[in-house]
C-alpha cells in the first residue's frame, strides 16, 4: 500500500487497463477532431467553384490553400507553448471556437483578399488544435493501448472528410459554395460539451503541482478513490484544498518548462530533427495532393460533381486505412508501420498520376488515401511519445509548426506546375520523390516507442 501512495500519478495512468472514460475521452476528442477534418475538406470541394466563378488562376488557387497552412503553422507552434502553460483543455477549446467562426466567415468573402484572411484564420485555429488535441488524448492513455487510441482519434479525420464530400456534393452544385462554409460553423457550438465533459490532463496537472486536482481527475478516470484520495470530494473542492495548502504538507516540485532552445539540446536534438523532417514530407505531401484532388480530377476532363462523387469514393479508403494502422502500431510498432504506410503512399501517388482512366483513378486514388491517412494516425501517435510531459506540447507544437512550412509551399508548388502546364504525372512523381525521402528518414532516425511509459527518456 505504501509503495502505491508513493507511485506518481503518471505511473499509475501507464498501469491501468482501458477504462469506460478512456472510450468517453476517445469519441469527445475524435468529435473535434472530425469538426477539424470537415473544416479542411470543405475548402478542397469549393476551390474547383471558385476557379470558375471568380475566374482565379491556378497560382491564386494555390494561394489559398497555402495561407491556411500558414495559419496552421503559426496556430500550432503558439498553442504547443502556451498548451505548457495554461492547459490542454483551454487551448484545446479555444481552438475549436476560433476556426469554426472563421469557416463560418469564409461564407460572407466578397473578394480574393478577403477569402485570403479567413481562410489564415480558420489555419490558425485547426494548426492550434490538432497537436493540442493529441497530447492530450496520450496523456490520459495508458501506454500498452496508446497507440490504437491515438491512430482512432486520427480516424475521425476520414469521417470529417467524408462529411465534407458529402455537404459539398449535395450542396454546392445546389445551394452554392456559401452554404457549405456556413454549415463548417456548426462546431462552435460543441465547445459547451467539450467544456463541461472533458477534464484537463492530469500529466499536465501534476506536473504543475496541482496534485489535488490531478488525484481527483485520477479518480475520475480508474473509478477508485485509494488511502490518499478523499472520497467523493469534487474537482472544484479539490482546487479549494490547493489553493489552501495543508499543515506539514510536503511542496511538489514544479519541473521547469522546456524551451525552445532545449529542442535542439543534446537529449532531444535527434528526436527533434525527425520529427520536424517527418512532419514536412508527411505534411507536404497531403496538403500537396488532397487540397488540390478534386480541383485535378476537374483538370483532368471529368465534371465538378463526377470529380466529388469520385473524391468521395477515395475518402472511404482511409477508414480502414487508420484501422490497418491502429492494429499494427501496437503489434509490430510505430517505426515500421509508418515506413511502410508512407512507402505505399508514395507508391500509390506515382501510379496516381499516371492514371489515365476512371478504374485507374479510382483504385490508385483509394490507395493513397489509404496509405496517407493510416500514416498521418501514427504520426500523431509518435509524436506526443518522443518528449516528456513538461515538453510534450512545445515540442508536438513546434514540430508541427515546422510541417506546416511543407503544407504552405505544396498547394503553391503544384498551382506553379499546372501553371506551367507541367502534366499531373510530373506532379505527382515529384510527390512519391519526397515520401521516398520520408521513408529513408524514419528508417535511420526514428526510434522504437512501442509500450514505453511516454516520460521515461
Amino acid at each position: 500500500m505504501h509503495r502505491r501512495i508513493k507511485m506518481s500519478i503518471s505511473q499509475r495512468i501507464e498501469k491501468l487497463p482501458v477504462k469506460r472514460f478512456h472510450y468517453i475521452l476517445l469519441i469527445s476528442a475524435g468529435l473535434g477532431w472530425m469538426f477539424d477534418s470537415m473544416d479542411t475538406g470543405i475548402i478542397s470541394f469549393v476551390l474547383p467553384v471558385l476557379m470558375k466563378t471568380w475566374g482565379l488562376t491556378p497560382e491564386q488557387v494555390g494561394n489559398i490553400g497555402s495561407v491556411g497552412l500558414l495559419g496552421m503553422a503559426l496556430g500550432a507552434i503558439l498553442s504547443g507553448s502556451v498548451a505548457d502553460r495554461i492547459g490542454r483543455k483551454k487551448v484545446f477549446a479555444f481552438t475549436l471556437v476560433v476556426y469554426s467562426l472563421a469557416t463560418g466567415l469564409c461564407g460572407l468573402a466578397w473578394s480574393y483578399a478577403s477569402l485570403l484572411f479567413f481562410r489564415f484564420l480558420v489555419g490558425f485555429g485547426l494548426g492550434g488544435q490538432l497537436p493540442v488535441a493529441v497530447t492530450l488524448v496520450s496523456e490520459f492513455t495508458p501506454a500498452k493501448h496508446r497507440g490504437k487510441f491515438l491512430v482512432l482519434l486520427e480516424s475521425f479525420w476520414a469521417i470529417g472528410w467524408l462529411l465534407a464530400s458529402v455537404i459539398s456534393y449535395l450542396i454546392i452544385p445546389n445551394y452554392g459554395w456559401h452554404i457549405a462554409f456556413f454549415i463548417g460553423a456548426i462546431p462552435a457550438l460543441y465547445v459547451f460539451y467539450l467544456w463541461k465533459y472533458i477534464p484537463e490532463s492530469p500529466r499536465f496537472l501534476e506536473e504543475q503541482g496541482r496534485i489535488q486536482e490531478a488525484e481527483a481527475v485520477y479518480r475520475l478516470i480508474a473509478g477508485e478513490a485509494g488511502p490518499d484520495v478523499k472520497a467523493g470530494r469534487t474537482a472544484e473542492e479539490a482546487k479549494r484544498e490547493h489553493r489552501q495548502p495543508q499543515k506539514g504538507t510536503a511542496k511538489t516540485k514544479v519541473l521547469k518548462r522546456v524551451t525552445v532552445a532545449e529542442l535542439f539540446s543534446r537529449k532531444f536534438l535527434r528526436r527533434t530533427v525527425f520529427l520536424w523532417l517527418l512532419w514536412f514530407g508527411i505534411v507536404y505531401s497531403y496538403y500537396g495532393i488532397f487540397t488540390w484532388l478534386p480541383s485535378i480530377l476537374a483538370l483532368k476532363g471529368f465534371s465538378l460533381t463526377k470529380s466529388f462523387s469520385y473524391v468521395i469514393i477515395m475518402t472511404l479508403a482511409q477508414i480502414p486505412g487508420y484501422f490497418s494502422a491502429a492494429f499494427l502500431v501496437d503489434r509490430i510498432g510505430r517505426k515500421p508501420t509508418l515506413a511502410a504506410f508512407v512507402l505505399g503512399t508514395a507508391i500509390s501517388a506515382y501510379f496516381f498520376g499516371l492514371g489515365n482512366s476512371v478504374a485507374m483513378i479510382l483504385v490508385f486514388g483509394s490507395l493513397m488515401s489509404f496509405f496517407n491517412l493510416g500514416a498521418w494516425g501514427i504520426l500523431y501517435t509518435y509524436t506526443p511519445e518522443l518528449y516528456p510531459t513538461r515538453a510534450r506540447g512545445t515540442g508536438a507544437g513546434w514540430a508541427a509548426g515546422f510541417g506546416r512550412i511543407g503544407g504552405i509551399l505544396a498547394p503553391m508548388v503544384v498551382g506553379r506546375m499546372l501553371g506551367a502546364e507541367m502534366p499531373t504525372e510530373t506532379v505527382f512523381l515529384m510527390f512519391a520523390g519526397v515520401l521516398i525521402l520520408v521513408v529513408f528518414n524514419v528508417l535511420i532516425l526514428g526510434e522504437e516507442t512501442k509500450g514505453r511509459p511516454m516520460d521515461e527518456l
